[in-house]
């Protein structure tokens, strides 16, 4: 055998190696990709149009070119498609074109694992990437709701367009958060607005009024929550002000702790959720 054909022979080996096995060995080499393929948790992707089962569809430009060219979807593959009306929907790749990924629906499936606790988290705008770390676990952690706030201490400022940039991210991050931990309801993102005309637009709707105090002595077992749930208020990385604080228990809110340990606002919000879950919620 010649130099060329050994080359060619080897190089035939290593990107057909099927061709060159035994038929037990590439029977079990099926068996075990069958086997990875069906362990795999299935891809989850959000898309914002009406879903039926059925309807075969265009994705979203984005959500169509994340499912090629980072997921590397093929046609033919299968995924699950969810709009946040609390449904998944099965569906399969059916064509890729230079326009964009065409899928079908096949089935419906009504999730139930939204937690019996609704909580809103009313968080004062942290800085950097804190801010879509807080959103992306906050919605793992199940709030049905994020407000963004610019209290006493703030040190982000925002004009109005990239107020605007912030917001459309933030939405991103919830329901990229969303595909991750399989919830198929994502929560509402308000735009980022002031602690003081936040309070005065909001409802008395009997929702449990709480906010993260460090020398607040009411701790988390201590609560009794209605069914329209409670909201969270916590302070941006300086904490909250003295008017802050002032208009808060103005508006009815309580103070509640959760240690002798001051917490960073990326890590306070987060355990004071958890907390409450695991206590009032899911737990």
């Amino acid at each position: 055998m010649g130099q060329e054909a050994a080359e060619k022979w080897t190089a035939q080996r290593v990107l057909q190696p099927e061709r060159f096995l035994p038929p037990r060995l590439l029977g079990l080499r099926y068996a075990c990709a069958f086997a990875i393929r069906a362990c795999m948790r299935p891809i989850r992707l959000h898309a914002e149009l009406p879903l039926t089962v059925g309807a075969e569809l265009a994705l979203p430009l984005q959500a169509g070119e994340h499912a090629v060219r980072v997921l590397r979807l093929a046609e033919g593959d299968s995924l699950v498609l969810f709009n946040g009306d609390g449904s998944d929907y099965h569906a399969r790749i059916c064509a890729i074109g230079k326009r964009g990924v065409t899928v079908q629906v096949s089935a419906c499936q009504r999730l139930h694992n939204e937690s019996p606790l609704p909580l809103i988290l009313a968080q004062g705008i942290a800085r950097g990437d804190k801010m879509d770390l807080i959103v992306q676990k906050a919605t793992e952690l199940g709030v049905v709701g994020i407000v963004p706030l610019l209290t006493e201490r703030s040190e982000v400022k925002l004009d109005p367009d990239r107020a605007q940039k912030r917001l459309s991210h933030w939405r991103a991050v919830a329901a990229s958060a969303c595909e991750q931990c399989g919830r198929a309801r994502v929560p509402e993102i308000r735009p980022a607005t002031a602690l003081s005309a936040w309070l005065d637009a909001l409802p008395e709707d009997g929702s449990l009024r709480l906010a993260l105090l460090p020398e607040a002595s009411r701790a988390c077992r201590d609560l009794q929550f209605a069914r329209t749930g409670g909201i969270l208020v916590v302070g941006p990385e300086g904490g909250l002000g003295e008017r802050d604080i002032a208009a808060l228990h103005a508006a009815g809110f309580a103070g509640l702790q959760l240690g002798p340990r001051v917490l960073r606002t990326e890590t306070a919000g987060m355990a004071a959720l958890a907390s409450l879950q695991a206590l009032h919620g899911d737990g």
